[in-house]
């Protein structure tokens, strides 16, 4: 067995693992680079494998930083089975077509404006034609049950194993025979109020595990407490408090925390607008799934997902830009690197009577980073925008494991594996928690170069 790391090395995006065995090659997710310009044009690069000779894809959760490639791979012919949880299906049914669509957009965008200066016609990576189509091939499997991948010598066994972190989202077993890799995932908290927690007790020779939080602890404070303070600061000034928010997951977590503090009276009455079309199917896909995956009831979920007013037209959402403060508007995306936010970007991040509150981690290269950062003007649509709104980066709203998360993760295994591989994280962040695992735990660990290929009955690389 054999794994070659190709995306998510010194950086949390693009996602994507193969793993070769037996003559099969499978691989284990399929994201989107994002965040700055020289990851986001890898996007283009070709596959650094044949694209034919892929087998299946393993999907560990519908983030698009790790499935939003999936149309790219169809687009480029491949036609072979792209296995997940049927709440992972669910999500990218919403997810994928809504990635191609801000892919043309943005092509449009770049066109209209005359903003690209290399291609006369910008053309979108991929279509929403190429995204549905992509649909197709996504095959939900049952949590906990083993299946298998080819047959005879030739065959991988594979068990999807609940993560935390997203409805659907999974840890992956994947076991030749003689020996068995594990992948994390995107690793969930366990005091998340929404989704399950992560599954511990499990069992591998080598384990891949993500390091998005592995140099850093997240806040000791109340998220309710957080926001209610900031609402009513922004409240008491007449603001606008803007949130952009990750669809899926994250969007309706905030309308969890502000379910709670309306119902206990903690905050002023005051419109609040869920302005994502993306986020508001997943609402409904979150309370559809409810049953199998939330610690909340389905009856629960839904009064939370009918916390906001959902906006549905566009000429809904402009108009929400003329609208005075106090309110509060989540609209996606969560590090505003496109999607409706942008606009509310262009008219509340210039008067500091408004907030911009960043509920999660902001990716290198993002405007979100930028703004987190103190810039004073971020580009919009080929253009400079003034920020002089209050701005708020709250972490403790991630829904990612922190270093102590992914080292009790760790400990959960049943046995000490024979070597950690740590990716998913920027430099700093997965190298400290390399040292950490290699301390904690006596065993080796490393943090893989795009590109690198390890053989499994090896310790070196290849």
């Amino acid at each position: 067995m054999k794994v070659t790391f190709l995306g998510a090395n010194e950086t949390v995006t693009g996602s994507r693992t193969l793993v070769e065995a037996g003559g099969l090659k499978v691989l284990v997710d399929c994201g989107l680079f994002q965040g700055i310009k020289n990851l986001r044009l890898r996007n283009w690069d070709a596959f650094p494998f044949d694209v034919s000779k892929i087998d299946a894809v393993l999907l560990t959760h519908a983030h698009l930083d790790h499935s939003g490639a999936i149309p790219l791979l169809y687009q480029r012919g491949f036609r072979g089975a792209v296995y997940c949880t049927k709440a992972t299906r669910d999500l990218c049914s919403i997810l994928l077509p809504d990635s191609g669509y801000l892919q043309e957009e943005e092509a449009r965008f770049a066109q209209q404006k005359r903003y690209s200066k290399k291609h006369a016609t910008p053309l979108p990576l991929y279509t929403v034609a190429d995204a549905q189509a992509s649909l197709s091939l996504l095959k939900p499997v049952q949590w906990r049950t083993p299946f298998t991948l080819g047959a005879g010598a030739t065959k991988l066994t594979v068990e999807f194993v609940p993560a935390g972190h997203l409805f659907g989202a999974a840890s992956i077993l994947v076991s030749d025979g003689t020996k068995k890799i594990l992948f994390s995932g995107d690793i969930g908290r366990v005091d998340d109020p929404l989704t399950r927690e992560p599954v511990a007790g499990l069992s591998a020779d080598d384990v891949v595990i993500e390091s998005t939080y592995g140099d850093r602890s997240h806040p000791d404070e109340n998220p309710q407490q957080v926001l209610k303070s900031v609402i009513q600061r922004t409240y008491d000034r007449g603001g606008v408090l803007l949130v952009p928010s990750f669809a899926v997951g994250r969007a309706q977590l905030l309308l969890y925390h502000l379910r709670q503090l309306l119902d206990r009276n903690e905050i002023p009455s005051q419109p609040i607008y869920l302005n994502s079309p993306m986020a508001t199917k997943a609402s409904q896909l979150y309370v559809a799934n409810a049953n199998s995956e939330s610690k909340l009831s389905e009856t629960e979920l839904r009064r939370v997902c009918e916390t906001a007013h959902v906006v549905t037209t566009v000429e809904e959402s402009v108009k929400l830009n003329e609208r005075k403060g106090p309110m509060i508007i989540l609209a996606a995306s969560g590090m505003a690197t496109g999607g409706r936010v942008l606009h509310h970007l262009k008219a509340f991040g210039g008067d500091p009577r408004n907030t911009i509150l960043f509920s999660g981690f902001q990716a290198a290269g993002t405007r979100g980073e930028a703004i987190v950062h103190g810039a004073q003007t971020v580009k919009i649509h080929g253009e400079y925008w003034p920020i002089r709104a209050e701005v708020i980066p709250m972490d403790t709203l991630s829904a990612h494991a922190d270093q102590a998360g992914l080292l009790e993760w760790a400990r959960g295994l049943s046995k000490l594996p024979r070597r950690f591989f740590v990716n998913h994280g920027e430099p700093a962040a997965a190298d400290v928690l390399r040292r950490r695992l290699a301390e904690t735990f006596s065993t080796e660990a490393v943090v893989p170069e795009t590109g690198t290929t390890y053989d499994l009955d090896s310790p070196l690389e290849l």
